[in-house]
């Protein structure tokens, strides 16, 4: 059983896509209907420019989910039994699985990820990685702090991503360290991403979003929030909101498809390295993959 899985922000990098562009009519069709629905030049900036443009929290989500479209343009028949994303991948896993269309996505994830940015500039916060400790120590070490802090990403076992206020960060990591955690360290993020102090984006998002019409999908898709596979259009939507103040539950998620038979993913869109370093660190018996299967 055959899992495409597609990665959050973390996976850009500059001049993601120009060899797709070069090499396919329809992905560079693609960029450039893209542009048109934008209203930028996102296809420049992913092609030639910086790496500080690119993270940009309103550059990087809709690069990342413009170029893993791109990447299965050219697929036929693609051979999956479920698909899932990372964050900002799970939007790209419903255009794939025909819940919206390519350009009502790309307005979703444009959408979202505005909001996401403008709630970073309102609301100050951070993240930090965790890295060498159970969960519930990391848990209770964020339930213990004043201020608002909570596990944002469980992306492997003895890895998960902390997020809240900056404060709040700082007080945790110091108590990680002392806990014994082999890493400790703020990440480079606009803001609080998965925590409560997104609030503001998910309200503006929901506000959105909820009068889209949703399909059920060609297959079933495993969601971040419940980290179980999803095919009623109505949760979908609910669970998609959610995730914008819940925790991205990759781990479980994936655990969940292993249970399920799973023997096979492919990671798609990205540099192509994140979600296979990830199951690499979740179980080493899952064949691993990448689209486009040229070098990054």
């Amino acid at each position: 059983m055959k899992a495409f899985l597609f990665p959050g922000q973390g996976a850009q990098f500059v001049g993601m896509g120009s060899e797709l562009y070069q090499r396919s009519e329809a992905a560079a069709k693609l960029f450039d209907h893209a542009d048109e629905i934008l209203g930028f030049g996102l296809r420049k900036i992913m092609l030639e420019g910086t790496e500080d443009q690119l993270k940009q929290t309103r550059i990087t989500q809709p690069a990342l989910y413009v170029h893993s479209m791109a990447s299965m343009v050219d697929i036929d028949n693609p051979d999956y039994n479920y698909l899932g994303g990372h964050s900002l991948g799970e939007l790209t896993a419903m255009a794939v699985a025909g819940v919206y269309d390519f350009e009502t996505g790309l307005k979703i994830v444009q959408h979202r990820a505005n909001a996401m940015q403008d709630a970073c500039d309102h609301v100050p916060g951070t993240m930090a990685a965790i890295v060498g400790l159970d969960d519930q120590i990391v848990e209770e070490v964020c339930d213990s702090v004043e201020d608002i802090v909570v596990a944002a990403n469980y992306n492997c076992p003895g890895q998960l991503v902390i997020s809240g206020s900056i404060s709040g960060i700082d007080q945790a990591i110091r108590i990680l360290k002392e806990k014994g955690a082999k890493m400790a360290i703020k990440l480079n993020v606009a803001g609080a991403f998965h925590s409560p102090l997104m609030q503001e984006a998910r309200d503006v998002f929901e506000t959105f979003v909820r009068d889209i019409c949703f399909k059920t999908p060609k297959v079933p898709i495993v969601q971040n929030v419940t980290a179980v596979a999803e095919s009623d259009p109505e949760r979908l939507k609910e669970h998609l909101i959610q995730q914008l103040t819940a925790p991205v539950r990759w781990t479980q998620s994936m655990q969940y498809l292993i249970e399920e038979g799973m023997t096979d993913m492919v990671e798609v869109g990205g540099n192509g390295k994140v979600l296979r370093g990830l199951m690499r660190r979740i179980d080493r018996n899952i064949k691993t993959d990448k689209l486009p299967s040229i070098p990054a």
